[in-house]
């Protein structure tokens, strides 16, 4: 198992205290304004971290830095994540992502438009992966 505890190139970050299970910290790179309306984060999950279902008003791209995880999209099998993956959440589409169960996990998250936060991802969902 690599340690990412520290997380990879950015910052760790604080932890995160709502919709997430599990340790993760967040670091935002980008805030997002006016001129720069995409905020980027950097996000460092503990094994067995992952954030609640939710959905993006436009859209989301995340990016691998290190480490393993998981991405669902409601309805579908959970994708394998590793370093170097990218994935393109369009506008709507419900999902979480988050470590797997024993490995850290690190994306950078950009995001456009707001979050609608939604349901925890249940350990009996979690663990039947």
């Amino acid at each position: 198992m690599t340690d990412l505890s520290n997380s990879t190139i950015f910052p760790k970050g604080t932890k995160v205290a709502t919709n997430f299970i599990g340790d993760a910290y967040l670091e935002m790179l980008v805030q997002g304004d006016e001129l720069f309306d995409v905020p980027v984060g950097n996000v460092t999950f503990a094994p067995g971290a992952r954030n609640n279902w939710h959905v993006h008003e436009k859209y989301q791209i995340l990016l691998v830095t290190g480490g393993t995880g998981y991405y669902q999209e409601e309805g579908k099998p959970a994708q394998v994540l590793r370093e170097g993956d990218v994935v393109q959440i369009p506008a709507g589409v419900k999902h979480w992502h988050g470590a797997t169960a024993s490995e850290w996990f690190v994306h950078l998250a950009m995001t456009k438009g707001a979050t609608t936060w939604l349901e925890e991802v249940s350990d009996q969902q979690y663990h039947s992966i």
